[in-house]
């Protein structure tokens, strides 16, 4: 009789030797499979430098144009309407800058009132640039009175607001 036990090991190799497909060679000339393509490109160092920063304008000079009053007067002239338009147009292109607005006299009255009217001039000014869109944290203001002339034998070239950059 036949044993189980040593039929079906024999069975099974029987099986896997003569039952598993052989590898098929193909005869001829392999082909390549292509890679992809890699194209490099060398950049100038100028292309660079022009991809990564964007070009900024170039910005004017900053400079604050003094405007001047009328005598006893801290009303807005229409010229110094003109130069504090200019002053925020060049504040706008500054916008890391501060100022401080100085209120000017002439010697004509008392000191203290001389102090209170330059005081006048330069708030006059400061609220006209904040109409302009300058914002209050980048504008200081003082009066220096009649201590400060810009030109003691001319009166009125006294009367006016100096802009002056903190440093």
């Amino acid at each position: 009789m036949f044993k189980p036990r040593i039929i079906f090991p024999l069975f099974l190799a029987a099986f896997l030797f003569w039952g598993c497909p052989k590898k098929q060679v193909v005869k001829g000339k392999a082909k390549p499979v292509p890679e992809e393509e890699v194209v490099e490109k060398v950049i100038a160092p100028e292309e660079t430098l022009q991809q990564t920063a964007p070009e900024i304008p170039e910005r004017p000079e900053l400079k604050l144009e003094r405007i001047f009053f009328d005598f006893d007067k801290s009303d807005i002239r229409e010229d110094a309407a003109t130069g504090l338009k200019k002053n925020a147009e060049m504040l706008k292109l500054y916008p890391e800058v501060k100022i401080i607005i100085e209120g000017h006299c002439c010697r004509i009255g008392t000191a203290e009132y001389n102090l209170a009217l330059g005081e006048r001039r330069a708030k006059a000014a400061r609220d006209y640039l904040l109409m302009l869109g300058i914002t209050p944290d980048r504008m200081s203001i003082v009066s220096y009175g009649e201590e400060r002339p810009l030109d003691p034998n001319n009166l009125p070239r006294n009367r006016r607001c100096e802009f002056v950059i903190k440093k």
